[in-house]
């Protein structure tokens, strides 16, 4: 059975012209109603057999348009979700992306999965998660429901494991054990990000998106979450055995998070890329992993001709390991 039920149908989308959104509400949590957001291009025709669903990572939400397109002609059809008290889905009273524990994503994940394919109609489902949501995406992807319910994992600059030294990850990962749960929403980190700052088209950047759901200061780093996300690490680094073929696509290098950096454009400011390839591996069985020279963390929001090459080399991997029927 659905582990949520959807509030209402699908609306006219508040935030990207020519797209849906739909509710999708959750079991109580400690006296909370949470919601996820699912949505979606307004439809032009019958359901394709092959969905995408997009998840987002830290200070962020669904708005890639293009990306949506290109799936479309593809034969693709795109969904996006914005996690419990994230983006679209924040309420008042919310601590914007802050949770406690990845797996409560479990439940938003599987939502959104199972509406797809038990009430719109897809037969197959390709999960896209980017930075801390393909974490949570290949967590989640790595259940017994996930594996039933997802035929193949796209993964864009994901966060499988702490930029940091190894003496400083262990250190810190038994800091955070003893701190978190004492006061788990203590600021660790806070502060403007040369990253962030540099995207939008107020700053000189390519993309049009809105700042209070994805701010230029970012949301603050709590104690409570990034234990959850070490827990997370901890358990990619033993091994997730999915059962799922993986495409994991980073930048090709990996540079300061710095406004001074003159490759600010064209490498991932925000993780470690050698991280990102050395845990690749222990995603599964049938991994792929494909730097892309010239990229950003978001590969889906770099320069023209490296989001060219991570969209097309997504597409050709799609196409071939869930084919879509004309």
């Amino acid at each position: 059975m659905p582990s949520a039920h959807t509030t209402g149908g699908w609306e006219t989308d508040r935030l990207v012209p020519d797209w849906q959104a739909r509710t999708l509400t959750l079991r109580p949590r400690d006296g909370q109603q949470p919601v996820a957001t699912l949505v979606r291009r307004t439809p032009m025709g019958p359901a394709t057999a092959v969905a995408a669903l997009h998840v987002h990572g830290y200070n962020d939400y669904v708005f890639q348009a293009h990306v949506a397109d290109a799936l479309t002609a593809r034969g693709v059809t795109f969904y996006g979700l914005d996690l419990r008290r994230c983006g679209r889905s924040t309420r008042p009273g919310d601590v914007p992306h802050y949770t406690d524990d990845l797996t409560e994503y479990h439940e938003d994940l599987e939502a959104a999965v199972r509406l797809l394919r038990e009430e719109l109609g897809h037969e197959r489902v390709v999960l896209v998660g980017h930075s801390t949501g393909g974490l949570s995406a290949s967590l989640w992807a790595a259940t017994p429901t996930g594996s039933e319910l997802v035929d193949a994992l796209v993964l864009n600059s994901p966060w499988l494991d702490l930029d940091a030294s190894w003496f400083a990850r262990v250190i810190s990962t038994r800091a955070l054990d003893f701190w978190a749960p004492r006061d788990p929403l203590r600021v660790l980190a806070d502060g403007p990000s040369a990253y962030s700052h540099h995207l939008h088209v107020q700053h000189g950047g390519r993309w049009d998106y809105d700042l209070a759901l994805k701010p230029p200061s970012g949301f603050p780093v709590r104690a409570g979450w990034l234990r959850a996300v070490r827990r997370g690490h901890a358990d990619v680094g033993r091994g997730l055995d999915l059962q799922v073929p993986v495409l994991v696509c980073s930048a090709g290098r990996s540079g300061p998070n710095t406004p001074d950096n003159p490759d600010l454009d064209a490498q991932d400011t925000i993780l470690d890329v050698r991280r990102i390839a050395a845990r690749a591996p222990g995603l599964g069985r049938d991994v792929t992993y494909v730097p892309v020279p010239g990229g950003i963390h978001d590969l889906s929001l770099s320069a023209a001709r490296p989001r060219e090459t991570y969209l097309r080399t997504m597409l050709s991997w799609v196409d071939a390991q869930v084919p879509v029927r004309r």
